[in-house]
């Protein structure tokens, strides 16, 4: 589908709206539930970040708008903050701890730089400004606490054009996540997941709003093109079993639990069991898959 298309459909779901073509705006505060266990469930699983639980965590509308940049930006899913400075926060907090060193392109925006030169200083995180053309020589700066490496490109005021793949492919080497404030670009015009990178963030104050109505941010993950694709599977069904007749298939991490020997594999590990369907729809089941992550196996 082409991009112009997307830009008029997408975030719209008319069969759920009773027919009606645009998303209408939700009011909420106070959420009623029908028991006792939906209300404890409230906020487990997918309902933590997806779930209408309380307006200050998002109504439909707000998901609305998350899933359509989510599907522009070709990534798995995002939310919906309050100002582009408040993604730009809310995702350095999410991966940055204490002792934690991050490297931050010096042609920033100048309240990203506020933000890491006050909070994030005195949060006991390091910052170290990098030259925004530094491409791949990015990987001499990266040190052994070294957590995130932001982006930002075109720069806000200078507009210095960064190497992201060549940051990108540097960084991951190290296990460094990247993330990018693709404000400036937007969506449309870049794709960063299909360029390297991991969180790309957007103030949406600027061009989706036409520039002077809205204040908003919005964060977006690229993971799980893989959730995609576990997602879309027919025959490799989600479950934590081996050894039966039906095709199975589950997300794992060893880092998570090993001890004696460390796990030190990069990339995301998935758990198949073939069962005993068709081995051509297994095969089907498996291509289809990998044509949403756009990867042939070797």
């Amino acid at each position: 589908m082409s991009k112009h298309t997307d830009l008029v459909h997408l975030g719209r779901d008319p069969k759920s709206q009773h027919g009606v073509v645009n998303l209408p705006v939700y009011h909420a505060s106070t959420i009623l539930y029908p028991n006792i266990a939906a209300f404890k469930n409230r906020a487990v699983g997918d309902r933590k970040y997806r779930g209408v639980r309380y307006g200050a965590y998002g109504t439909p509308t707000n998901f609305a708008l998350a899933d359509a940049m989510a599907e522009l930006e070709g990534g798995a899913g995002g939310v919906v903050t309050s100002s582009g400075l408040a993604a730009v926060t809310m995702a350095l907090t999410a991966f940055l701890n204490s002792g934690d060193h991050l490297l931050m392109v010096d042609s920033v925006y100048t309240p990203t730089r506020d933000f890491c030169d006050s909070v994030l200083g005195r949060l006991g995180v390091e910052t170290t400004y990098y030259d925004p053309l530094i491409g791949e020589g990015i990987a001499k700066l990266i040190r052994s606490n070294t957590r995130v490496v932001f982006t930002e490109s075109p720069g806000s005021l200078t507009f210095e054009v960064q190497d992201i793949p060549a940051i990108a492919a540097a960084a991951h080497q190290r296990d460094v996540l990247i993330l990018m404030d693709n404000t400036w670009a937007k969506p449309f015009f870049f794709k960063p997941f299909e360029h390297g990178v991991d969180i790309s963030i957007q103030a949406g104050t600027k061009y989706l709003s036409g520039g002077s109505d809205l204040v908003i941010g919005i964060i977006t993950a690229s993971e799980k093109a893989v959730a995609r694709m576990v997602d879309n599977y027919r025959y490799f069904r989600i479950g934590a079993s081996w050894g039966g007749f039906e095709s199975l298939v589950i997300p794992a991490d060893p880092a998570a639990y090993r001890t004696a020997v460390p796990w030190e594999a990069s990339g995301y590990l998935l758990r198949y069991h073939v069962g005993l369907e068709d081995t051509e729809d297994l095969i089907s089941d498996l291509a289809e898959g990998f044509q949403i992550l756009d990867w042939q196996p070797k």
